[in-house]
């Protein structure tokens, strides 16, 4: 027993020895082999790291960048635009329209410290901004503009401040010099710097043209449309009515010198106008002019040769039955025969119809769309109303003859009126200065045109006249009266008179417009050598007035020649 456990015990040794040695070189083999395996493994993963890491931060530069090239896109999109975006000046060079660099504040609301004490200073610098709207961005959006195009002053003040949260994003902001003077004609643009309305929209591709910065010069006069303003102010004051408006047009080639509608708009506040008091009522106002269509149905028939101004018509009733539902009379009471001049002179309705029925409706259809009267006029603004269809049934042509059931812009009318006392040439009205003179379709002859003149001159100087008001000496003023009732309330009145005058051998239309005007028991008027106080309501008494004002201040810069002004003019733009 005890040979055998030494024996065993020996071979257990050795066996152990065997094993372990082995072991050893097996575990040393297997240690190597895993110290080369690991180490492998670590050159993989440190490769495969790298190799992510890069991918990692390539993307996450990629990403930036095409962050930031977007938002730069976006931002300079606007930018690149109104950088291109042209002055617009009026005839004399005079500034309208610039753009200048502004900034808009962005918040970074992570940034904001101290909420309490940003709120209180963003209230003390700028009243007018809701801090409620504020303090809710603060709290759920990252980053907000806190005001747009801020003034240098405005940028100064903010700046002072010291808040990081703080950033002032360039951008080109659009001014007009001239604020609401022509707020009706310049329009507006959006924050994108994209015309909406006005010349800022229907030139817009024009002005944002890179291949020039020439400015877009416009026919209208600053001095005419500040002086015509300011006497149609007067006039809203004096006859207490609810708007008016203006248009002076050169009668030879259609160059609006001057639009006016009231009430106007600071275009500099960006407002989006939609109330319809706001609308401009030369071009986008629909109206029944009244007895202002007596003259178009006068010339037509002098025209065709169916009467002459001498020709007297007789037996003119003060009232006629044109249809069952339909009279038709005079507001005044006129003798039973009249000359075809004094019709127009006395402005007597059944008179006008009488020599309506002698022309026929084709004929006075014919004419009235030649003349541009029922059609929307072609005009340098988006914002130009077409006239109301009608159908020729019974009486139409009666009432139409005399301005009732037909409608028209008073541009139209202003240009149908030109183109009747420059010798006959259809006028075409443009907002834009002429450089040169275009051809015209003829509407009436030179021998037509010299007799409508006529007649509208006696309008103003005949004692049965309805526009005496308007005589103002040197200017040999003619012209012809409107006065329309308002469809829903007859007690309300739009009153119109156009007239024509000649300064420095030049021809110009004037229409003047006031809506729904009131007695003026306390003006004093200059009647024929008489001082008499306000106490009628017609046009003659209110538009005819303020016409007159407004011809003895425009005269005089008429007859001022502009024709040196170098056209090729160019407005240099500043920083």
């Amino acid at each position: 027993m005890r040979k055998k456990t030494k024996k065993n015990k020996h071979f257990s040794i050795n066996q152990r020895s065997f094993h372990f040695n082995d072991y050893l070189e097996t575990n040393q083999k297997l240690k190597n082999k895993n110290q080369k395996l690991i180490s492998d493994d670590r050159i993989y993963i440190l490769f495969f790291s790298f190799v992510s890491l890069i991918l990692v931060f390539s993307l996450k530069i990629t990403l930036v960048s095409i962050q930031k090239t977007d938002f730069s896109k976006t931002k300079n999109s606007s930018t690149h635009f109104v950088s291109a975006r042209k002055d617009i000046v009026d005839r004399n060079g005079e500034l309208l329209a610039r753009n200048i660099q502004t900034y808009h504040a962005g918040i970074r609301s992570n940034l904001v410290k101290d909420k309490k004490k940003f709120l209180v200073n963003v209230k003390l610098l700028f009243p007018e901004l809701d801090t409620e709207n504020i303090k809710n961005k603060l709290s759920k959006t990252k980053y907000f503009y806190l005001k747009r195009r801020l003034t240098s002053e405005e940028k100064h003040k903010l700046w002072i401040l010291g808040e990081k949260s703080v950033e002032f994003d360039p951008y080109q902001s659009r001014i007009y010099p001239q604020a609401k003077l022509f707020s009706h004609i310049l329009g507006q643009i959006d924050n994108d710097n994209y015309g909406i309305s006005g010349v800022e929209k229907f030139f817009d591709r024009e002005l944002r043209s890179e291949t020039n910065d020439k400015p877009i010069m416009l026919s209208l006069d600053s001095n005419l449309q500040f002086l015509i303003k300011s006497e149609l102010s007067k006039s809203l004051d004096i006859f207490k009515a609810k708007g008016a408006a203006g248009l002076l047009m050169n009668a030879q080639n259609g160059e609006v010198l001057s639009l006016v509608s009231l009430p106007d708009y600071n275009i500099n506040m960006r407002n989006k106008i939609t109330h319809k008091k706001f609308n401009n009522k030369i071009t986008n106002g629909i109206f029944e002019l009244g007895s202002i269509f007596k003259t178009f149905t006068i010339a037509l028939a002098l025209e065709e040769k169916i009467v002459e101004p001498e020709t007297l018509i007789k037996n003119i009733p003060n009232k006629v039955k044109c249809s069952s539902i339909h009279d038709i009379s005079d507001m005044k009471k006129f003798p039973s025969t009249l000359s075809v001049e004094d019709i127009l002179i006395r402005s007597s309705n059944v008179g006008t119809l009488f020599i309506a029925r002698k022309i026929g409706e084709k004929s006075y259809k014919n004419f009235l769309k030649k003349m541009n009267l029922t059609n929307r006029i072609n005009f340098e603004l988006d914002e130009v109303a077409r006239p109301l269809k009608f159908k020729w049934e019974k009486c139409k042509l009666e009432t139409v003859s005399f301005g009732r059931g037909i409608t028209t812009t008073p541009l139209q009318a202003a240009a149908g009126y030109a183109s009747l006392i420059n010798g006959g040439n259809l006028i075409h009205p443009t907002i834009l200065k002429k450089n040169k003179k275009e051809k015209t379709q003829r509407v009436v002859s030179k021998e037509t045109s010299k007799k409508i003149q006529k007649i509208l001159r006696k309008v103003v100087t005949d004692k049965e006249g309805t526009a005496s008001l308007a005589d103002v000496f040197g200017y040999n003023v003619s012209g012809k009266t409107g006065t329309s009732q308002y469809y829903e309330d007859k007690d309300k009145s739009m009153n119109t008179f156009i007239s024509f005058f000649t300064s420095n051998k030049k021809k110009y239309v004037l229409l003047v417009m006031l809506d729904d005007p009131q007695i003026a028991y306390d003006l004093v008027y200059d009647y024929r050598g008489l001082k008499i106080k306000g106490f009628r309501n017609e046009a003659g008494w209110n538009v005819v007035y303020s016409a007159g004002k407004i011809i003895e201040k425009i005269g005089p810069i008429l007859a001022i020649n502009n024709n040196q002004f170098d056209s090729n003019y160019v407005v240099k733009k500043t920083n």
